[in-house]
């Protein structure tokens, strides 16, 4: 499962100004929306499940990176967007330091293996520290979606 499988091109938020780990949060949320996906779901409720998963543990994963996730029913199919905030938000990651690139992922509620594959080929492919210095320059969504299209994570 590619990173550029699940992710929804038109939902990329390449210069983000979100300053709240709940902004960015929301902020992802409606792009989603605004590109289509969860049409007639309550959007608030989305961001409560992703927030509700980020009480029990950031997932700051460090090194200026982010991968806010949930399960939630109105997830027809594995769901991502990418975003980048050049000015950085603190979201309690594990290193302390402020996260600048995020992957939000919805998945639905009855395909937890989907979701774990996600997350191990998201967090896989952003260890790679080349391509998230390419990510925090990208000034274009159309930059965002080639760096997506050359990214090559090994398998899981």
């Amino acid at each position: 499962m590619r990173l550029s499988e699940f992710v929804v091109r038109e939902g990329i938020l390449p210069q983000m100004d979100a300053t709240t780990k709940e902004g960015v949060i929301r902020a992802m949320v409606a792009s989603l929306h605004t590109a289509g996906q969860f049409q007639g779901a309550d959007l608030d409720d989305i961001v409560r499940a992703v927030l509700k998963r980020e009480e029990l543990g950031s997932t700051g994963i460090g090194r200026g990176v982010a991968i806010p996730h949930a399960k939630h029913p109105c997830a027809q199919r594995l769901t991502g967007t990418i975003a980048v905030a050049p000015e950085g938000v603190d979201f309690k990651s594990i290193d302390g330091d402020k996260a600048f690139v995020f992957v939000l992922l919805v998945s639905p509620q009855d395909r937890p293996g989907d979701h774990l594959r996600a997350l191990e080929n998201v967090s896989r492919c952003l260890r790679d520290d080349n391509f998230v210095k390419a990510l925090r320059q990208s000034r274009s969504r159309e930059e965002v979606s080639r760096l997506l299209d050359q990214l090559d994570c090994p398998a899981s």
